[in-house]
């Protein structure tokens, strides 16, 4: 991002913040609370919705173990790595279309990507 778009981001930021009478501490400490308990979870769900484990379980959890899933299916590791962003590598010396008209035929107007 250039830095003449960044500072007009920062600049309506700052403007409706304003307007809505939100301080920087106010959202320091909502960005603090949703850490904590995102810390707290012990079980997320693919959507983003977690459960610590304490209390009556959630509608997704309920849902999810009535249809046959484990509770532990959606289980937190204590050392969770967020997934690479990098793509697995292709080996493409044993690509049966290699040299082929298919290797080389342009999908744009097919609608494909």
């Amino acid at each position: 991002m250039d830095e003449r778009k960044r500072d007009s981001i920062v600049a309506y930021l700052r403007r409706r913040m304003a307007e809505l009478g939100i301080e920087p501490d106010d959202l320091a400490a909502s960005i603090a609370a949703d850490q904590a308990k995102m810390r707290a979870a012990r079980y997320r769900d693919a959507f983003g919705n977690t459960w610590d484990g304490e209390g009556d379980a959630p509608q997704w959890v309920v849902q999810a173990t009535s249809a046959g899933q484990s509770l532990e299916h959606f289980a937190i590791s204590a050392q969770s790595e967020p997934a690479s962003s990098k793509r697995p590598g292709v080996d493409w010396g044993n690509d049966p279309f290699a040299g082929s008209r298919l290797a080389t035929i342009k999908t744009e107007h097919l609608g494909v990507v």
